[in-house]
C-alpha cells in the first residue's frame, strides 16, 4: 500500500487529553452497509473475524485496491461471489468519489475495491442481525424448523407456526441501531489495529559515558486511514444533517492547509470514538 509522508508526533512528549465526545450531535451506525451489506456466503463468517482480517490485510498489503480474482483467491471463494462482494461493496461505500463507485460492471475488476474498504466490509459480515422475541413456543418447533443465520432477515426468524402464534415485534430502527452500535463498541480497539500505523523511533543518548538505544513502538492513525472508518461510522442520520467522522473529528488540525495531517496517537481517536459510541448507547436505554 502507498505509503504516505507525513510529520509525525514526538513519542517522547506527552500526548493530548482524549476530547470529549462530540456535544451537537450523537454517533450512528451507517444503516447501509448493516441493512444492505449483509451476503448469504458462509465463508465470510469468521469465527474471529479481527484476527483473520488483520491477517489477509497483511497478506494483501501490497495491493492498494483488490479485485474479483484476487479476493476470490485469498478468501477461497468462487469468482462469482467474489465479484458479488465488491459489487455490494460498491453500493454501500460512504464515498460516491471512489472509483470502484464510478466503475461501469465491465471496469469493475481493473478498478478493484480500495483495500481498507473492503476489510470493513468483509468485518460487518460477521455481524448477526438482532431477531425479534420468539414465541414461548420456540423450543417446540426448533427440531423442525431450521435455525436462523446472520443474514436470514427478520421473517426467517420464526416458523410460521411462530408467526400465526406470537406477538414478537420487528425490532425498531432504534433496537437495531444500538445492537448494531454494541457491536462495534465490543471490538473498536481491534478494528483500529487494522489501520494502525506502527512506527519505530530509535533514539541515542548518553547515560554515565555509555550509549544506550532505546527503541519505542507506538501506534498512530492517519487522516486517510481515519476517514475510512466513516464506512461504518458517522454523526447524524437520515432526515437530519449528517456529518462525516472527519468532519467531526477534534484531530489532524493544521495551521497550514497546504501541509499534510499530523497522524493523531490510536489511543486518542479510540478513545474518543469509544466516548462517542457510549454517549450514543445511553440514549437507547
Amino acid at each position: 500500500m502507498t505509503t504516505e509522508t507525513t510529520s509525525t508526533p514526538d513519542p517522547n512528549t506527552n500526548p493530548a487529553p482524549t476530547p470529549n465526545p462530540n456535544p451537537s450531535s450523537l454517533i450512528h451506525p451507517r444503516r447501509e452497509p448493516f441493512e444492505h451489506g449483509l451476503l448469504p456466503i458462509p465463508k465470510l463468517i469468521f469465527p474471529d473475524p479481527t484476527p483473520t482480517l488483520i491477517q489477509l490485510k497483511q497478506q494483501l498489503s501490497t495491493h492498494n485496491r483488490v479485485s474479483s480474482p484476487l479476493l476470490a483467491d485469498s478468501l477461497q471463494i468462487s469468482t462469482d461471489h467474489a465479484r458479488l462482494i465488491l459489487d455490494t461493496l460498491a453500493s454501500v461505500l460512504h464515498s460516491d468519489s471512489d472509483p470502484l463507485v464510478k466503475a461501469r460492471s465491465d471496469e469493475v475488476d481493473s478498478v478493484g475495491a480500495d483495500l481498507r474498504d473492503l476489510i470493513l466490509f468483509l468485518y460487518i459480515q460477521s455481524y448477526k442481525k438482532l431477531l425479534p422475541r420468539t414465541h414461548k413456543d420456540a423450543a417446540a418447533v426448533a427440531d423442525v424448523w431450521p435455525s436462523t443465520s446472520a443474514f436470514d432477515g427478520y421473517l426467517s426468524a420464526l416458523s410460521p407456526l411462530q408467526l400465526v402464534r406470537s406477538n414478537s415485534r420487528r425490532p425498531s430502527q432504534a433496537d437495531e441501531e444500538a445492537h448494531q452500535l454494541s457491536y462495534l463498541k465490543k471490538s473498536t480497539w481491534l478494528t483500529f489495529s487494522l489501520f494502525w500505523q506502527s512506527l519505530w523511533k530509535a533514539k541515542e543518548k548518553e547515560k554515565e559515558k555509555e550509549k544506550e538505544k532505546e527503541k519505542s513502538l507506538w501506534f498512530v492513525l492517519s487522516m486517510e486511514g481515519f476517514e475510512h472508518l466513516g464506512f461504518l461510522l458517522q454523526f447524524g442520520d437520515k432526515g437530519s444533517e449528517v456529518v462525516t467522522l472527519s468532519q467531526a473529528a477534534p484531530f489532524f488540525a493544521n495551521s497550514d492547509p497546504d501541509m499534510p495531517a499530523v497522524p493523531a496517537p490510536a489511543t486518542q481517536v479510540h478513545d474518543w470514538i469509544s466516548q462517542n459510541i457510549a454517549s450514543a448507547l445511553e440514549t437507547y436505554y
